[in-house]
């Protein structure tokens, strides 16, 4: 990935439930950026909707720099209600195969309205978490750009992505995008 794009930006990255394991796209991405920033959680165990966000808002005011978030799965959803509160210094999202709010029983609590910057959600054809068909109702309420991107499972470890090359090419085109859309916010 060009590196001129990415480093505008501030990245953190917000795991699922669990958090990511070593093998895990989001894992290797942290070793290939080392600049990456891993959002923690104290309980990865338990998937809390205003435990996780507050945590989200946390480490995006620890630095207010520009900032992109790459979250997966239930960290989706967290970013998502952290951004709907306050979008200030986030520049994108990177959603990719959120869960589904229902069955989490969390729907309620997220926006219904376009995310305060842009976004791309990145959903699999045959994710047990939650369907493309679903991904793709949330993604338009969030006005986030939707890519289904094939029979990936819960695009995870187990879907077998390595580095995942694709991943990292549509984080470069939200730098890009995002930099193009708010130049004056990002130097």
């Amino acid at each position: 990935m060009a590196a001129t794009a990415l480093s505008r930006f501030r990245v953190l990255v917000a795991p699922g439930l669990h958090g990511s394991g070593p093998a895990h796209w989001q894992s290797r991405w942290e070793r290939l950026y080392p600049e990456f920033e891993r959002i923690e959680q104290d309980r990865w165990d338990q998937p809390v909707l205003p435990v996780w966000s507050a945590r989200v808002d946390r480490e995006r005011g620890r630095d207010r720099r520009p900032t992109l978030v790459v979250a997966h799965s239930f960290g989706a959803l967290a970013t998502v209600h952290s951004l709907a509160r306050d979008g200030a210094d986030v520049a994108g999202a990177l959603l990719v195969a959120p869960a589904d709010p229902d069955k989490f029983g969390v729907a309620a609590l997220l926006p219904r309205e376009p995310l305060p910057c842009p976004a791309v959600m990145i959903a699999s054809a045959n994710d047990p978490w939650m369907t493309a068909e679903k991904a793709a109702l949330w993604a338009g309420r969030w006005g986030c750009e939707f890519i289904n991107a094939g029979a990936l499972g819960h695009i995870n470890a187990e879907s077998g992505l390595g580095d995942w090359p694709s991943g990292q090419r549509q984080l470069q085109i939200l730098a890009e995008r995002a930099h193009n859309e708010h130049p004056a916010n990002v130097f």
